[in-house]
């Protein structure tokens, strides 16, 4: 498995844990406010349930986010070597390593850091199509294309 194949294989495991997580969470939260339905009745159930529904909506949010996420990590494909930066791409600046997939938390992985960044992100979308040498300028922050995979 190339080093690209591991990255990858990386955050899928990752988002898929998050999903069922989510999943669970908002499981457990339509498990508890079905129990409390068939409870009490009143202002303060009422304002309870409100609350319950709301923390759903916003689990369902976050679910669908990270589902997008994962989808689009899904499709790249990572034995794919780039003459210039795309989806899926490995790119090593002068700075740091960037994973062209979404905007996801940074990782180690063989005691390198990688920093995965959506390619509709500031810095993903002016490293996009950028090839070898070329430099990009976010937040007077210069970083130089070593690498791309």
């Amino acid at each position: 498995m190339t080093f690209k194949q591991k990255i990858k294989s990386h955050y899928q495991n990752l988002l898929s844990e998050k999903i069922s997580e989510l999943r669970f969470m908002i499981s457990d939260l339509a498990q508890d406010a079905q129990n409390d339905a068939k409870g009490s009745a009143g202002d303060k159930h009422e304002t309870a349930l409100s609350m319950m529904h709301l923390e759903q909506e916003k689990l369902n949010q976050k679910l669908a986010e990270i589902i997008g996420q994962k989808n689009s990590v899904d499709k790249i494909d990572a034995e794919a070597i780039h003459a210039k930066v795309a989806l899926g791409s490995l790119v090593q600046t002068n700075e740091m390593l960037f994973y062209i997939s979404a905007a996801l938390p940074k990782i180690q992985l063989e005691n390198k850091t990688i920093i995965a960044v959506s390619p509709k992100s500031p810095l993903g979308s002016q490293l996009m199509g950028k090839s070898l040498g070329d430099e990009v300028v976010i937040n007077n922050n210069r970083f130089q294309i070593k690498s791309i995979e």
